[in-house]
């Protein structure tokens, strides 16, 4: 049976007044400050995803920026090319542009381990880098394409201003999609199917020899988690009004590994806690200093050597120390 959350004041109430403080942040926020949690929410969702893979069944890929770029292409494509304005549209053929390649890849991707699935991901993800750079008759390589003010349940918003627009139904929708899917990722890494990629990260050799097909199951995590980088990728391209090549770009499929190791691995708010903290660090270190790289490396060092389970893995293991009872997953 599915683990279910735990009604039980003690985690009530905290998650009550984060959700009470997301939905009333438009109100106090400046436009610019509404924009960066946008952004950061659709990062979380690209980062739960990918831990599916990499924290639950411990296979790292260096390409999955691929997925993410695929779906914030597909508003820029429908707004170049169709007259399709539609946010729910966008975002089921982003699901299904995604759910596609993850498929197809996948299935190739799986058959190896350690390394060579990660270098084989990256090769797949430079390959649609390259293409996107390379066709410039139809994806404007590295200019981009505009993406418009997009229809949200079937009203029109380009009567609103751009910081209107971000600050009032793009937000929200926003909010609720990232609700929606840490919903779905809750009841997936709390299912048996995700206990069982947690045995296979384990010892994948024991569990195929208690014959569970391990391969089929690192398939379908991959799926998964390619859908939800298809799903925030769409996002970041009707956010920011504009896609391009970038967005695929082995850069940020390390940025994603980073936002993982920076929360934690094997706990489920670490992607999230750790897309957060990326997107603020990121954007504070730049406006101070040209060299964040530096910083980004250092506190990447200091949380390998220093607090491996990352920072929701270690906050967990103090309060531990400090209220017992407590289960160590949140």
């Amino acid at each position: 049976m599915v683990k279910i959350i735990s009604l039980h004041p003690r985690k009530l109430i905290p998650l009550s007044i984060i959700l009470l403080i997301l939905f009333l942040f438009p109100i106090f926020a400046p436009a610019y400050q509404i924009f960066l949690l946008s952004y950061a929410l659709l990062l979380a969702i690209t980062a739960l995803g990918y831990n599916l893979l990499f924290g639950k069944t411990g296979l790292l890929s260096f390409g999955h920026a691929a997925y993410f770029g695929l779906g914030a292409y597909v508003p820029g494509f429908l707004t170049t090319y169709t007259n399709i304005r539609s946010l729910e549209v966008w975002l089921i053929l982003s699901i299904c542009v995604s759910a596609l390649f993850g498929i197809l890849i996948g299935y190739i991707c799986v058959r190896y381990t350690k390394i060579h699935f990660a270098l084989l991901t990256l090769a797949f993800s430079m390959m649609f880098y390259s293409l996107l750079f390379k066709f410039y008759s139809i994806t404007r390589g590295d200019d981009g394409l505009h993406v418009a003010i997009a229809d949200i349940l079937g009203l029109s918003m380009s009567h609103l201003s751009k910081d209107a627009y971000i600050a009032g139904p793009l937000y929200y929708a926003i909010l609720a999609i990232f609700l929606v899917l840490t919903g779905v990722g809750w009841i997936i890494y709390n299912s048996p199917f995700g206990k069982t990629l947690e045995a296979i990260g384990n010892n994948s050799a024991r569990v195929e020899f208690l014959g569970v097909p391990a391969k089929r199951y690192k398939w379908y995590a991959f799926i998964i988690s390619a859908i939800y980088g298809g799903i925030a990728g769409a996002l970041f391209a009707i956010l920011s009004g504009h896609v391009s090549p970038t967005a695929l770009h082995w850069i940020f499929s390390g940025e994603i590994v980073f936002m993982c190791i920076l929360g934690g691995t094997k706990f489920f708010l670490g992607p999230i806690i750790g897309a957060l903290l990326f997107t603020y660090l990121k954007t504070y270190a730049i406006t101070f200093t040209i060299y964040w790289q530096i910083v980004f490396g250092s506190i990447l060092i200091f949380l390998v050597l220093l607090l491996p389970k990352g920072i929701v893995g270690e906050a967990i293991t103090l309060l531990k120390k400090v209220i017992t009872g407590g289960g160590d997953k949140i």
